[in-house]
């Protein structure tokens, strides 16, 4: 029987910091009602990442750096996809051809899989459908976006991060 991982003090710590800062942060409300309502959902949060196992995936410091690298290519990424798609919808000839694609990832982690299946889904007409083990299956609205999909572009982002 496998025994739960039990995070350090400090990890729990640190979790519940950020939670609360970025709560503090971004609600802008500061009445004692209101903070102690976010205090509660912050540990909540902190207690459900625990049950979840949120602490036994450690995510190395080099991948944490090059994160922001990611986000901004996913971000330029979607902005593709949004034109693409409302340039299919608003054509009068909806000129659509759903496809599904297969693919096989080379990331081990589950993480790794998990940050390419949700880049993959951030972008409009792009939908990851199943992730098991190393395939992943993609639902494309086009056959552009499905092309775009097969160039590998994706998995060669997330794989600089450098999970493995």
């Amino acid at each position: 029987m496998n025994t739960p991982y039990t995070p350090k003090p400090l990890q729990l710590l640190a979790l519940l910091l950020i939670l609360m800062i970025s709560w503090l942060l971004w609600s802008g409300l500061y009445k004692p009602l209101l903070i102690g309502l976010g205090a509660f959902s912050c540990l909540l949060s902190l207690w459900l990442a625990q049950r979840m196992g949120f602490f036994r995936h450690t995510m190395p410091l080099r991948a944490l750096v090059r994160l922001p690298i990611l986000w901004w290519w996913v971000l330029k990424e979607v902005v593709k996809s949004s034109l693409e798609v409302a340039r299919v919808v608003l054509s009068p000839s909806m000129p659509i051809q759903p496809t599904v694609v297969e693919f096989t990832t080379d990331e081990k982690t589950d993480s790794g899989k998990v940050i390419l299946g949700n880049s993959i889904t951030l972008s409009p007409g792009t939908v990851t459908i199943d992730v098991h083990e190393d395939r992943l299956l993609v639902h494309c609205l086009t056959d552009q976006s499905a092309q775009g999909l097969r160039s590998g572009e994706a998995a060669r982002q997330v794989a600089r991060l450098g999970l493995d």
